[in-house]
């Protein structure tokens, strides 16, 4: 394929992702802002006013970072998730893999989307999130880089999810397990420095502890950890998990029987 016929290849599966994801505007694009109200209401207006002030700031400034990145994480890795396990369930990606579209650009091309979707409702989440404090952005390219890159990455871990998955139970058990513990440990709705030393080594270990602080310096100028150290952390592992996702590919790992 020549390079303009792969980036139209590519234009075409981005695009046919994004209008999945808007067709179904009610299931993927709504709950993210009605869960975020309600953690405004219950954490935020009632615990909120016992807990006071956090790093500085009013608790629901503090907290309102934590939830946008929430929103970006669980929807990019959804997203990529259940779309490519349900090409691969109903046996349409065997379609793509033989056609001229190189596989990396089927990595892309669905990464991509849950990107779009992560960004989307993150905005979406943002705006929520003005209705009940004023927030401010500190650092614009810095809260934008973080953003993307975030979603990326929870996008890959959504699509190695897809090739590991043998069934639909399958693609449910790395958010109940695995990714639920690591966002209520990641410092969303407190600072680290909070906790005592073991738990801070423990949430050290945390990757999303990273992402959220280094997105919180960028929204209102604070953060647990240093964020160089956090932007090296999460390109690590979109290297990481990009060269083992294409790698399986490739291979036709959980695709191929």
């Amino acid at each position: 394929m020549t390079a303009r016929e792969q980036v139209r290849s590519l234009f075409i599966l981005l695009r046919k992702e994004v209008l999945r994801f808007f067709r179904i505007w009610s299931q993927t694009l709504i709950p993210s802002v009605l869960t975020t109200i309600l953690y405004f209401l219950i954490f935020g207006t009632f615990i909120g006013e016992r807990i006071g002030k956090m790093s500085g700031f009013d608790y629901m400034q503090f907290m309102a970072p934590g939830l946008v990145m929430l929103a970006v994480i669980t929807n990019a890795y959804s997203n990529v998730v259940s779309s490519f396990f349900g090409v691969k369930f109903q046996r349409s990606i065997e379609e793509l893999l033989v056609s001229p579209m190189p596989n990396y650009l089927i990595l892309i091309g669905f990464v991509l989307g849950g990107v779009a979707r992560g960004i989307i409702v993150g905005f979406l989440v943002l705006l929520t999130s003005l209705i009940f404090t004023d927030i401010s952005v500190q650092n614009v390219p810095l809260t934008l880089l973080v953003v993307i890159m975030t979603a990326f990455l929870f996008s890959i871990a959504g699509f190695l999810n897809a090739l590991f998955a043998d069934n639909f139970d399958d693609i449910s058990i790395v958010p109940t397990f695995i990714l639920t513990p690591l966002i209520y440990l990641g410092g969303v709705f407190y600072s680290v420095d909070l906790l005592s030393d073991t738990w801070q080594l423990v949430s050290k270990a945390n990757p999303l502890l990273y992402m959220v602080n280094a997105f919180r310096y960028g929204m209102i100028g604070i953060s647990d950890i240093n964020v160089q150290f956090a932007l090296l952390m999460i390109t690590f592992f979109i290297i990481l998990f990009f060269s083992l996702a294409y790698y399986l590919l490739n291979k036709g790992y959980g695709i191929r029987t």
